[in-house]
């Protein structure tokens, strides 16, 4: 059992630490160095209230050893930490500095009236009006320079992660995931399928090629390496296992949407892929949405959960829940040699997302509750598998909080991710303006998001672990009536 974060990180669940600044900026073209360089469009936009749960620009300050001990958990630098303490206390200086200004050509300005009033001096009004013209030129520099040290403070804090819940255990990477359950004895696979002694699973792309259903070298040929193309009975699968999820998921609460598959800057800022995963987005040069950049989307949870962007949800309304199945696109940057053969791995994707909106006292359970529902899926399947519990330094930059499910493939004899359940808790609420209304008393929602199944792999999953010697695959039960009574894809 790995060590959980308790040692060092005192309970979060009732601590979240906020932060509003006012945008009064402009773009400044400079920014900061490092993660936070790239600074979101939204965040550039005058008059906007920006909340992030990384903790208010004083509390960052007075608690840096805290805000540290998360950044390294996460195998993340420090160092943004120091520049926000240091960049904030120069506004604070910079704040005074113009307000004294602005009080000084304030305070000068009525006593010209009262010159003016009395018939006085028109050569000590013209002394005092220079006065105040140089106090508010100065005020202005003052005030130029706070403009560029809040665009320096907003995009440090865009760039800092969710804080981790208590029961995330420490660790540096996937080694140090805590395996919490597994379903399915993978040593009754070939009593099950009548495999004979000397059989050795095929890898799936090889099955799908004994089926006439891979049409990967031609998707290459058009589109480029990490790309596939299905047919005949393997491309029925895919279309049947999608059906198959949408179905249970509806008939487990579940809202089914369609959403787009473009989106705003905004968008991707709200739920946290911007700034950050700038080089895993594929970018639609010539188009705009609302006037801001537009994305192909990574994963259904952005536009779903921006469904809920700047609104205030009635308390007795909560939690929604919703699945949407949509194409995901990912340049995979930096996976480069990792997964480039089959269907692990691709620029392009299907995949049933689950995103639930909730109250903070319902965020634990609802979150437990979407991870069975995925679980369940898997097992009407009858496809071996494990639960994880991501440690923090394999959690996600949104997630407060992440279970992966990993399902069992016969040709590696390994385990590989095909869903992954996060909770957020209220940090990608805060970004969205995501509230309810509790009587008088409005609070930011909690959000979680999770795969209800990733297609393409849970068709790698059903082509390798239900493979036949003579290169049929047999139909998992449950399948069978999407895909016209079928028992074998032959």
């Amino acid at each position: 059992m790995i060590s959980s974060c308790r040692p060092f990180l005192p309970s979060f669940s009732r601590s979240i630490l906020r932060t509003s600044v006012r945008s009064t900026t402009t773009r400044v073209d400079n920014a900061v160095e490092g993660e936070a360089s790239a600074m979101p469009e939204r965040l550039m936009r005058q008059g906007t209230d920006l909340e992030f749960t990384s903790g208010s620009l004083n509390q960052i300050a007075a608690s840096l050893d805290l805000y540290t001990s998360h950044l390294v958990s996460r195998n993340s630098s420090p160092s943004s930490l120091e520049k926000i303490s240091d960049l904030n206390t120069s506004r604070k200086s910079l704040q005074t500095s113009r307000d004294e200004n602005l009080g000084i050509a304030k305070k000068l300005s009525g006593e010209i009236g009262k010159i003016m009033k009395s018939g006085g001096d028109e050569a000590k009004v013209k002394e005092i009006k220079a006065k105040v013209e140089e106090a508010k030129q100065t005020a202005e520099k003052y005030s130029t320079e706070l403009n560029e040290i809040e665009t320096s403070l907003k995009n440090l804090i865009s760039a800092l992660p969710n804080l981790l819940d208590d029961s995330v255990p420490t660790g540096p990477d996937e080694s140090s995931n805590e395996l919490i359950s597994s379903w399915g004895d993978v040593s009754t696979l070939p009593k099950k399928l009548n495999w004979p002694e000397n059989f050795e699973p095929r890898w799936h792309d090889d099955v799908a090629k004994g089926l006439n259903g891979w049409l990967s070298p031609e998707a290459v040929k058009m589109s480029g390496t990490r790309f596939s193309s299905l047919s005949s009975s393997v491309a029925l699968l895919e279309r049947a296992l999608s059906n198959f999820f949408l179905d249970t998921l509806t008939n487990s609460g579940y809202t089914e949407v369609s959403v787009p598959a473009i989106v705003s800057a905004s968008s991707l800022e709200n739920t946290g892929q911007l700034p950050k995963f700038e080089e895993d987005l594929f970018r639609i040069d010539d188009f705009e949405a609302n006037g801001e950049k537009a994305y192909l989307i990574p994963t259904a949870e952005v536009p779903i959960t921006n469904l809920h962007a700047d609104t205030l949800i009635n308390s007795q309304e909560l939690p929604v829940r919703y699945a949407g199945l949509t194409d995901c696109y990912r340049k995979e940057a930096g996976s480069y040699g990792r997964d480039s053969r089959g269907l692990i791995r691709l620029h392009q994707f299907k995949k049933v997302e689950m995103v639930t909106v909730c109250r903070p006292e319902e965020g634990e359970v609802e979150h437990e509750k979407m991870v069975l529902v995925a679980e369940g899926l898997l097992r009407s399947l009858e496809i071996p598998y494990r639960k994880l519990l991501l440690c923090s330094g394999d959690t996600g930059f949104s997630a407060k909080k992440c279970y992966d499910l990993e399902a069992y493939l016969p040709s590696t004899s390994s385990y590989r991710e095909i869903s992954s359940i996060s909770s957020t808790g209220d940090f990608q609420a805060i970004r969205s303006n995501i509230k309810y209304k509790d009587g008088k008393k409005k609070n930011y929602c909690y959000t979680l998001n999770g795969s209800g199944l990733a297609v393409g792999r849970a068709v790698v999953a059903v082509l390798e672990n239900w493979q036949m010697e003579d290169g049929r695959v047999k139909v998992p039960e449950v399948l069978r009536g999407y895909m016209n009574g079928k028992e074998y894809l032959e």
